[in-house]
């Protein structure tokens, strides 16, 4: 049994990857907030598995802030761990890291980070790669939002705004948006690790969704009704009062994980453990399955 040191043990992945891989992996956690860093002890760990992070959803907090977390953090954490011959470290990074908000995104994509989180994600994964060598594997994970049970951010407010507005301005929103539900994203991290594979990753469920699609499954899972309608105007309105709301509302923004699945699984396509509407079927019910 693989010996895997997991920060970020109280956010919503990292619970779902030790409940779900308890009895796969020897799991142990470590806190930068709660333990001492200069008392971690590495014996025998194999893989370190990193989810602690400093997201762009936290309010008030400034870039030194998210560098120390974000980057400082991480860097000890990956040189600690080569000195003590651990043989992977997997870093759970975004796709925050293009800055770009509708298109389409794949490994050739370029980076140009926008927000804070993004920048100091990024230049993490470009220091990282620097300690990299032949004993010493980095794996980078891209994923788009992740959902599932307890997701923070803008899911849970799409889902509260589900439970109290019957009547949504939501109706024939044809974009398409890639998500990824957290069981899917923990079983790429398994096959990462299985596989001993380096590298960056970019992580999706099988298909986008539109926001009236997701909306609808939502209403769905809820066991409410809930009536979506075009309003007249309001398109233009939103994107002239609320720009990056309206970008999230109205434009694509879609994640290729072909050239991952062909890395991983060396054919063009894999069945996921769950489609699109499983995961946030789940995520609404709040099952940990």
């Amino acid at each position: 049994m693989k010996t895997v040191l997991l920060t970020g043990a109280r956010g919503f992945i990292g619970q779902y990857f030790i409940n779900y891989y308890k009895n796969k992996y020897n799991i142990k956690t470590f806190s930068f907030l709660k333990d001492n860093f200069e008392n971690l002890d590495m014996k025998d760990i194999e893989i370190i598995l990193h989810l602690s992070a400093l997201v762009h959803q936290m309010n008030g907090a400034g870039l030194n802030e998210y560098e120390k977390v974000n980057i400082m953090q991480t860097l000890n954490l990956a040189r600690k761990a080569k000195e003590n011959n651990v043989k992977q470290f997997i870093f759970m990074s975004s796709i925050a890291v293009y800055g770009i908000e509708f298109g389409v995104l794949n490994e050739n994509t370029i980076c140009n980070p926008l927000t804070d989180y993004g920048k100091t994600k990024l230049t993490a994964e470009i220091e990282l790669k620097k300690l990299e060598d032949n004993n010493f594997k980095i794996s980078i994970v891209r994923p788009p939002i992740v959902n599932g049970y307890n997701a923070p951010g803008n899911m849970k407010n799409l889902i509260d705004l589900v439970q109290k507005m019957p009547i949504l301005p939501f109706g024939n929103i044809n974009n398409k948006r890639s998500m990824i539900y957290v069981g899917n994203l923990c079983f790429f991290i398994d096959i990462i690790i299985q596989k001993k594979v380096d590298g960056i990753f970019l992580v999706s469920d099988e298909k986008p969704l539109s926001v009236t699609k997701l909306i609808e499954l939502i209403g769905e899972a809820l066991g409410r009704k809930v009536y979506l309608v075009k309003v007249p105007f309001f398109k233009s309105f939103l994107k002239l009062v609320k720009p990056s709301l309206y970008k999230r509302l109205y434009e694509s923004l879609e994640v290729s994980n072909t050239k991952t699945i062909l890395r991983l699984f060396h054919k063009d396509e894999v069945k996921l453990p769950f489609s699109v509407e499983e995961g946030i079927i789940l995520m609404v019910k709040g099952l940990k399955k």
